[in-house]
């Protein structure tokens, strides 16, 4: 059976924000142009494989921003889960098993089979 551990709920709010904005920032990244700058697309097969990228027309100020803004609330909840206090009475693998547990603490557990 595997330990069960009764984390804070700030601390399962963190996690699940970060997960949130994760999430939000990886999709925001898939939809905006592959460079922040504009630049000029390219083709070069010399090296190992062959790489291609069109025109990029850049980033906007506003997508910039946004950008920033989901990096910096990143850094903050991942500061924030992983010096939260309720980790003090974990150490070595203990400490290891709890925190992986909390990453999917939000997903539903499957059912036991009998």
């Amino acid at each position: 059976m595997a330990t069960t551990y009764d984390f804070p709920s700030d601390l399962l709010a963190g996690q699940e924000e970060l997960h949130q904005v994760r999430a939000d920032l990886s999709a925001l990244l898939k939809r905006l142009p592959w460079s922040v700058e504009p630049v000029d697309g390219f083709s070069d097969d010399n090296g190992w494989r062959k790489v291609e990228r069109p025109a990029s027309p850049g980033w906007s100020q506003d997508e910039q921003a946004e950008v920033e803004k989901l990096r910096q609330r990143e850094r903050e909840l991942a500061v924030f889960v992983t010096t939260h206090r309720y980790w003090a009475q974990f150490t070595g693998s203990d400490q290891v098993a709890a925190r992986s547990r909390l990453k999917h603490a939000h997903e539903t557990p499957p059912e036991d089979e009998a």
